[in-house]
């Protein structure tokens, strides 16, 4: 892919997550406004509630008052009246009874009259009882039954009548006059003053026109007594037909009188605190708040509040207000009600966190794809770049020992080098060392390629690290003293034996020995070194080479990836060296370790652990 592909792909793709980002801002915008919009609602609502309550429990308040004051006036009136009842009715018993007292004196007056009259006409006269009566008018009774009269005369000395006393015989006089115990007739024996014979005189225990009189006397008196108690009785009941009536006129007067202070009409602050807190909640809001009650024409009177507010000083942030008493409309003065709420973006983005949560999530994933993929294009540019340069790397290393051949072998046809057997047998030496400097790279990158894909089985066996290193470096001799390489052993490791695979940890002592040798400007200083502890061995290969940057000791072990020598023209190989080293070591259970300074070398540190098997 060409750069300029990659950058566009790069634009294109920042310009759509930049888009994606836009989007997910104003959506998270207007969300949090339609939020604050509906909790400005709902805050005016639970608002609008609390008022609507109080105005409800001023009436109730109201009418409770008057209520419980028409009451107590009800139960005065009725006290009154029923004291008023109860002293007309004790009058009138009074009244009646003396009326019955005078008609009684009456009565009596006309019978001692007419007991006078009898008296006075008629000589020695005394009261008989009905029974006395009977039998002294029943001719047919018997004599001893008959009312006997014992007569004594009172004579002078010449033998004339001058008095006769007469006493009844055998029967009780009845003489008592009082009323009640009287007969309907009175009824007396007398004797005439002129022959002094006995007679039966009578009158009537009661005068009839007295007792009609009596009638029409008792009848004006009930009339009007009960004429005065329905009076009564009837504006009794006027108590309660019209109390209702009245009540209702009360209460609407006191509600109608804008003179009534606000105080009067607001309930406790209590019961305000209360009506807040439940409304809030019902409509969801737990959020601490803080409220303070004023007068609409002096806001600076504070009447109830549950948090000190400074006069003249500006309402804060999100603060709500609402008129309470706003249904009336002769009121004074109908009061402002505030509500501010200090934490309300942390209510809304509460409310939000799942728009949010999905939103970051997005623009994470997002960005992550996003880099993942800028990354693995890039990744993948590297990739290709190195695998050219491999192919180009590998091209030239075949084609110089396929050339090399290729020219032995036309001069094995010249008719007088087939003569020579010297020069044959030196151009046979060349093809076979090229044949096997080719099979060499041929089986380098088989090798790597094995282990990529785990193919690669280690033998294990006990290797003496030192030795091996020593054989390597011999081995190696030829190439070194070409470029009169400086090779400096310190094996000081007293316990040098490991448990490897002999033929590919030699091949890992090669490749570090072969990149000091070739990446370094002027004559090679080698310097390799061992050292033990109880659980590992450490080999150092040093050199005073090209070094390399920081950047360069992050790659050094990917496939394909080659140091840039700059004018060093002589540097061969595929760039699969240090990552064959590292697999190798991984798969051994050790690790490699470098250290490199731009100019100064770089030094390369294997660490290999005794106790590994397979």
């Amino acid at each position: 892919m060409k750069k300029r592909s990659l950058w566009i792909i790069t634009a294109l793709m920042t310009l759509a997550l930049l888009g994606v980002f836009v989007m997910q801002v104003y959506y998270i915008r207007e969300s949090y406004k339609l939020n604050s919009r509906l909790f400005e609602e709902n805050v005016n609502q639970a608002l609008n509630a609390v008022v609507n309550k109080i105005q409800k429990k001023n009436v109730v308040t109201s009418i409770n008052r008057k209520d419980d004051e028409a009451r107590r006036l009800r139960e005065e009136d009725l006290k009154s009246k029923t004291d008023t009842i109860v002293a007309f009715k004790v009058r009138f018993k009074d009244s009646e009874s003396q009326r019955k007292y005078r008609q009684q004196q009456q009565m009596l007056d006309y019978i001692l009259f007419q007991d006078s009259s009898v008296k006075a006409t008629f000589l020695s006269p005394f009261m008989i009882t009905e029974e006395e009566y009977r039998i002294y008018s029943n001719p047919n009774s018997s004599a001893n039954n008959k009312l006997g009269l014992d007569i004594e005369d009172i004579k002078d000395v010449n033998g004339n009548l001058i008095s006769r006393r007469v006493r009844p015989r055998f029967l009780h006089l009845k003489t008592n006059l009082q009323q009640g115990k009287l007969p309907d007739t009175i009824r007396y024996i007398a004797f005439s003053p002129q022959n002094w014979l006995p007679h039966v005189v009578s009158f009537p225990s009661k005068d009839p026109d007295m007792m009609a009189k009596f009638k029409v006397e008792d009848a004006k008196a009930s009339k009007k007594y009960q004429m005065e108690l329905d009076r009564l009785y009837a504006d009794t009941a006027n108590l309660f037909s019209n109390n209702s009536f009245n009540l209702v006129q009360d209460v609407a007067k006191e509600l109608d009188n804008k003179n009534v202070p606000l105080e009067d009409r607001i309930p406790s602050k209590k019961i305000l605190d209360t009506l807040l807190r439940r409304e809030l909640l019902s409509k969801n809001i737990k959020l601490a708040y803080n409220y303070w009650l004023t007068p609409a024409k002096d806001k600076n009177r504070i009447i109830y509040q549950n948090v000190s507010h400074a006069i003249n000083e500006p309402l804060p942030k999100n603060t709500f207000e609402h008129v309470v008493f706003s249904n009336d409309v002769v009121i004074n003065d109908p009061g402002m009600l505030y509500v501010s709420f200090p934490n309300v973006s942390s209510l809304i983005f509460s409310n939000m966190f799942a728009t949010l949560a999905s939103s970051v999530a997005l623009l994470l994933v997002l960005i992550f794809i996003f880099t993942y993929t800028i990354l693995a294009i890039i990744r993948q540019k590297k990739l290709s770049e190195m695998k050219t340069d491999f192919i180009n790397n590998m091209t030239h290393e075949f084609k110089t020992p396929v050339a090399t051949i290729m020219i032995a072998s036309e001069a094995l046809k010249d008719p007088e080098v087939v003569e020579d057997k010297t020069r044959i047998s030196r151009l046979a030496n060349i093809i076979y060392d090229e044949n096997v400097r080719l099979g060499n790279h041929i089986e380098r990158v088989l090798s790597v390629a094995r282990l990529e894909k785990k193919e690669i089985k280690l033998e294990y066996a006990p290797v003496n690290v030192n030795d091996l290193i020593t054989a390597v470096v011999d081995s190696m001799g030829l190439q070194l003293q070409k470029r009169n390489a400086q090779v400096t052993l310190n094996l000081n490791s007293a316990d040098d034996l490991v448990m490897g695979d002999e033929l590919h940890l030699s091949n890992v002592i090669y490749n570090l020995i072969d990149n000091a040798n070739k990446y370094s400007l002027n004559e090679p200083k080698i310097t390799i070194s061992t050292r033990s502890t109880i659980k590992n061995l450490y080999i150092q290969v040093a050199d005073e080479g090209i070094g390399m940057t920081k950047d360069q000791t992050k790659r050094i072990f990917d496939q394909f990836y080659r140091v840039h020598t700059g004018n060093l023209h002589d540097v061969k190989g595929f760039g699969l060296g240090l990552n064959y080293v590292q697999d190798i070591l991984m798969q051994m259970g050790g690790s490699i370790k470098v250290q490199s300074e731009k100019d100064k070398g770089t030094t390369f540190e294997v660490i290999i652990p005794f106790k590994h098997s397979n």
